[in-house]
């Protein structure tokens, strides 16, 4: 089985940075002047660093997951095979069927529509007192009872830090500031381009400066809640 990942030409590469900078996962570095991929288990493959880099110095590469037994750089460094076979096997041994027992059908705790920060109205009538739910779209995907036990009795704005391509900072600053928001929950993934949704809504906070109750809640990619604070 193979996956799509980067290369790195180091002969190319001018360490200009402008990877590092580009990649939201953190998967690049720059060590010793030059640009390496350190993380390939966090490399998603999508090629946010290939546009910006001026030496056309990053490739895609088919990498073998089902090398056992890797030459050339530890899995640290970057090599291939180490860390394309971590990134196949991570799900299959992480991720656990969970078991349900239904007692009854679910109800949907969605209280308006739309839901994307990306095409909510600052000023829609629902958000006035309401108690918000500031989330990575994939959260409700991941952990079961994200309804009864999360969106119950709020109103949910969801976006994604790194898709969207958007900063959502100067948007919920507005919806603070137009509306008597009385608490802020923000859901997020343990994986790192998720701490752009907590960045975002803390400089929002921030910029509204007045206090008032907020939280973040950390998922797993199997569904475990793993920090609140």
């Amino acid at each position: 089985m193979t996956r799509k990942t980067i290369k790195i030409d180091a002969d190319l590469c001018t360490g200009c940075g402008l990877c590092v900078s580009a990649c939201k996962e953190g998967a690049i570095q720059l060590i010793d002047g030059k640009a390496k991929l350190v993380r390939e288990d966090y490399c998603d493959g999508l090629g946010m660093c290939l546009p910006v880099c001026p030496t056309n110095a990053i490739s895609f590469e088919e990498a073998d997951t089902m090398n056992d037994k890797p030459q050339g750089e530890s899995a640290m460094g970057g090599c291939p095979g180490t860390m394309a076979k971590v990134f196949a096997e991570r799900p299959a041994r992480e991720i656990q069927e969970p078991q349900v027992e239904v007692a009854s059908a679910p109800v949907s705790q969605l209280r308006q529509w739309p839901v994307q920060i990306k095409l909510l109205a600052p000023n829609a009538q629902f958000l006035q007192g309401a108690r918000l739910l500031i989330a990575a779209d994939c959260t409700a995907f991941a952990y079961a009872n994200f309804h009864q036990d999360y969106m119950k009795n709020k109103i949910t704005l969801i976006g994604c830090p790194k898709l969207d391509e958007v900063d959502y900072a100067e948007k919920l600053t507005t919806i603070l500031q137009q509306n008597d928001i009385q608490s802020v929950t923000i859901a997020r993934m343990e994986v790192p381009c998720c701490a752009g949704i907590v960045e975002m809504t803390k400089r929002a906070l921030e910029n509204y400066g007045k206090l008032i109750p907020w939280q973040v809640v950390n998922f797993s990619i199997d569904g475990v809640v793993l920090e609140d604070t």
